[in-house]
């Protein structure tokens, strides 16, 4: 760091003049996803935490810096650019504020980000795998029941935590003979309706039937004593009782120890999308259910273009013993 650190008293003035929860609140206002505004919020704290351990001011050659940092992490490069897309956001948004001067913000938006090679393959669950992880709730208990009924959706429907937690039980409706989800709201703001499974359904009403629930957020928090906090949705964003996104993780993550896999929550949404596929259901109506913006993003989410059961090396019949 020592060659990029020739400090002025004007940029030492302006390093401090930085103050942590204004810089979130530039770089995450006009963000929908509450998934992009935490995202951004961490990738902004990050940085100016590498600015105040290093002395450094804000501008392209400390950017550039906190990227090599970041690849010393062994970080992925997508979220090497997440992070610098944040810092990119910051900067232009201080210009508007009149915070940083519009030539060290123009150098900071001219940073490269990180050049991907390949395609992460990510993690999902074998049918076998899928229907134990369903089973592993104690059913007996309240808890049980409502864990059962988020695994049931995530594998079932393919949404997203967000998309988990932020459910109404309004959104279960009747089309086609069918139970659906109606008018999910994904990335982008994105509309869909999301067909439901019987098991999921089967999960749901059992949750629904013991927990007394009638309207609002379908899954609320469960306090110690293993009843409903008593709280719900306020119309004003997550209040007592409704469940986060985060939560929503968090009991993924509870049943993932238990099944002994390397299992996020988006993992979930990846496995529901990997078994329909493998099962005969079209791209297309995968493309729907997920809410991507074309076959081509479902086909990279699958990775449909490489073949894990029937592999090239499998025509290759050798024997070291």
């Amino acid at each position: 760091m020592d060659e990029i650190i020739t400090t002025t008293n004007n940029e030492i003035a302006m390093r401090k003049a930085i103050d942590v929860e204004l810089a979130v609140r530039l770089a995450t206002d006009g963000l929908t996803s509450q998934n992009s505004k935490r995202a951004y919020g961490q990738a902004v704290i990050g940085y100016l935490s590498f600015l105040e351990e290093n002395n450094a001011p804000m501008n392209k050659a400390t950017v550039n810096a906190y990227k090599q940092y970041l690849r010393g992490r062994n970080l992925s490069p997508s979220t090497i650019n997440l992070k610098l897309a944040a810092i990119r956001k910051l900067a232009a948004e201080m210009v508007d504020n009149a915070t940083i001067d519009p030539m060290v913000a123009n150098g900071i938006k001219n940073t490269k980000g990180i050049r991907a090679g390949g395609r992460r393959s990510g993690n999902w669950l074998t049918i076998e795998s899928a229907q134990e992880l369903l089973l592993l709730p104690d059913t007996r208990t309240l808890a049980g029941k409502r864990d059962r009924a988020i695994l049931a959706v995530m594998v079932g429907c393919g949404l997203r935590r967000s998309e988990v937690a932020s459910l109404t039980i309004d959104k279960i409706q009747l089309r086609d003979a069918r139970w659906v989800l109606i008018d999910i709201t994904g990335k982008g703001n994105k509309i869909r309706t999301v067909p439901m499974p019987v098991w999921a359904k089967v999960a749901i009403d059992d949750w629904l039937a013991a927990s007394g629930i009638k309207d609002g957020r379908l899954f609320r928090a469960i306090n110690k004593r293993g009843r409903l906090s008593g709280k719900r949705d306020t119309g004003k964003g997550i209040s007592g009782g409704d469940m986060s996104d985060q939560a929503i993780a968090n009991v993924v993550a509870k049943y993932a120890r238990k099944l002994g896999a390397n299992l996020a929550a988006h993992d979930l949404r990846r496995t529901f999308a990997k078994l329909a596929y493998r099962n005969g259901a079209g791209l297309d109506q995968i493309q729907l259910t997920l809410g991507h913006a074309s076959i081509k993003t479902t086909e990279n989410y699958l990775g449909v273009e490489q073949d894990l059961t029937t592999a090239p090396c499998d025509y290759i019949s050798l024997r070291v013993k």
